[in-house]
């Protein structure tokens, strides 16, 4: 009497009938984040950022008040402009600076229903004034963050 074969996981993850739970649409196309430094060594660290080859991202410095951003380029640009096909945009600071700045992208984007995220890039400082800017107006919240967090970070969201 032979005793039946059992087939494994992968063999089974083939069939008909586990072929009914697959997801059979793509990934979702790259988001269009939108990446700004609020003081200078935050700037050092979106413009290492931005020298990679991303899809969508765009990258920037704002000073207070914000209503206007600094592309890398050194072209001054109206914030309102630049969030309006944008669906992320991840603030960035070390010091606590421009935080007039990050008070205006923050109430931009929520008003268009932009998610937000913030780096804290105070490596071994869990309280700075980078936190206090950018709590209020960060939905996800990164602290403390290295500087090489915010290549993983835009990696992961597809940017």
């Amino acid at each position: 009497m032979s005793t039946p074969t059992q087939i494994s996981s992968c063999a089974r993850a083939t069939t008909t009938e586990e072929a009914r739970f697959r997801i059979d649409y793509p990934l979702a196309a790259a988001r269009n984040t939108r990446v700004v430094a609020l003081d200078a060594a935050a700037e050092t660290i979106v413009r290492t950022a931005a020298a990679q080859d991303w899809d969508q991202a765009r990258f920037y410095v704002a000073h207070d008040p914000g209503h206007d951003l600094v592309t890398m380029d050194g072209e001054t640009v109206p914030l309102a402009g630049e969030l309006e096909h944008s669906n992320t945009v991840v603030m960035v600071s070390t010091t606590g600076e421009s935080a007039e700045a990050a008070a205006t992208i923050g109430a931009a984007c929520k008003v268009r229903g932009i998610m937000t995220a913030g780096l804290v890039v105070t490596p071994g400082q869990l309280s700075s004034g980078a936190l206090l800017t950018l709590r209020p107006y960060a939905r996800i919240l990164l602290v403390p963050a290295d500087e090489d967090d915010l290549v993983e970070l835009l990696r992961a969201t597809r940017a």
